[in-house]
């Protein structure tokens, strides 16, 4: 299978354009890097629940756009960028402890726009969130 990547996507890299961000500062890890697929994971802990224990359902979705952005933008030709235009979540399942274990894979890829559909699952595998998100892709100077 080929790989859907124009720039060089590892897990290195994802983590190091990170430091000092939200994504560090939640804990959270970029885990694998597939040829179609980026993973990453965040702790169940005192910084990403909400006051009756579990997960924030912001947690899932900032995961989720984190994952989703950074797919559209290692797939993107250099001096491209992938921003926003929206973003959806279905909270399924609570978590109280242990991981939340993001998966993104792409469902269009075109000139303009990507979609990417993002499943999060907990340490047992059972999804807890399943989010969507659209991207513009913009040009050099754009």
């Amino acid at each position: 299978m080929a790989t859907l990547w124009k720039q060089t996507a590892s897990v290195e890299t994802l983590t190091a354009i990170h430091v000092g961000t939200t994504v560090a500062h939640l804990g959270i890890e970029f885990v694998e890097v597939g040829d179609d697929f980026i993973r990453a994971r965040a702790p169940v802990d005192a910084r990403t629940r909400q006051p009756m224990g579990i997960l924030h359902g912001g947690v899932s979705v900032l995961l989720a756009e984190t994952l989703g952005s950074c797919g559209a933008a290692f797939a993107s030709p250099p001096g491209y960028r992938a921003v926003g235009l929206d973003i959806n979540a279905n909270h399924l399942r609570s978590v109280s402890d242990g991981w939340v274990t993001g998966t993104a894979r792409p469902i269009h890829i075109g000139r303009s726009t990507h979609v990417w559909q993002v499943d999060l699952s907990d340490d047992q595998g059972q999804l807890t969130c399943v989010s969507r998100i659209t991207l513009a892709i913009l040009g050099p100077g754009t």
